[in-house]
């Protein structure tokens, strides 16, 4: 059986901490006694997680030069043992499919597939070496249910699962455990942030989607607005701190309602019978 790691060991490098859940983690982890490494891409967002506290580096994940030092930094800080990774650093680039250039679909890639997958084959020697450790990945009720203008994101997550159940295969026996946190609506800056990719990176006026796009923009430019089933990132730490602490972590970890049903749903529906029940959930959305 796995041993649950000791407060000796216990150094923690989280991603996309500025808000959210990345933010929740930190502080709930760093609360637990864990010495935890909280890392933002903006400058700004640095100072202020160190005036809340935290140990906070700056790491953007689109950049591997800064995948490099910042995983550089923090070996020379603990001199010793790395015992948890959460990848949870991520954003969400809306629009339709056939909407999303070349270049928008790769920088979605770069931040939320590749630079988590950079930074985890990075870690990864220093828990080899030490025999141990813990890789939690931030995934998505969209990471294996896929909704209408959201494909970007939608392929980032589908493709991180496939890549993290491949992982968790190749690191069976070495003492490193790899699991996924699947959350689905949770209170955030998530819709905000997803609002300034949409108006940067999305031809509104010339889609054969215009109409729904209207739709859309004033989803996401209502951060206030209500969504269903939403929970607060606490919720989505009470399964990190399990990932993390316990003896035998779980592979996934379902967070929401949503989650919960879509993936029950999936095991019993037909694909097309799925798309009707992922079509009628987003109906408001395009009507």
């Amino acid at each position: 059986m796995a041993q649950a790691p000791t407060n000796s060991t216990r150094n923690l490098l989280i991603t996309g901490c500025s808000s959210g859940i990345g933010h929740a983690a930190a502080h709930a982890m760093s609360a637990r006694g864990w010495r935890v490494f909280a890392t933002a891409r903006a400058e700004a967002d640095v100072a202020r997680l160190e005036k809340e506290g935290l140990e906070a580096l700056p790491l953007d994940l689109a950049d591997s030069a800064s995948i490099e030092a910042t995983v550089a930094e923090v070996r020379k800080r603990i001199g010793g043992e790395l015992t948890g990774l959460f990848n949870n650093g991520a954003y969400g680039q809306p629009g339709a499919v056939e909407d999303l250039t070349r270049d928008v679909l790769r920088e979605q890639l770069e931040t939320n597939l590749l630079g988590t997958h950079e930074l985890t084959t990075r870690v990864l020697p220093m828990m080899r070496s030490q025999g141990h450790g813990r890789i939690v990945q931030n995934s998505s009720v969209l990471g294996f249910a896929a909704l209408p203008y959201r494909g970007a994101y939608v392929c980032s997550k589908f493709a991180l699962e496939g890549l993290t159940d491949t992982l968790r295969q190749e690191l069976n026996g070495s003492g490193i455990h790899v699991s996924l946190i699947q959350p689905g609506p949770i209170a955030s800056r998530f819709r905000e942030n997803a609002h300034a990719a949409f108006k940067a990176n999305i031809d509104t006026v010339n889609s054969a989607h215009a109409r729904t796009y209207e739709k859309v923009e004033a989803r996401l430019a209502n951060p206030d607005g209500k969504t269903p089933f939403a929970l607060e990132a606490d919720a989505v730490v009470a399964k990190l701190i399990h990932a993390l602490e316990h003896p035998r972590p779980r592979p996934r970890y379902a967070v929401t309602l949503p989650t919960h049903l879509f993936a029950a749903l999936k095991r019993v529906l037909s694909t097309r019978g799925m798309d009707r029940v992922l079509l009628r959930a987003t109906k408001n959305e395009r009507e």
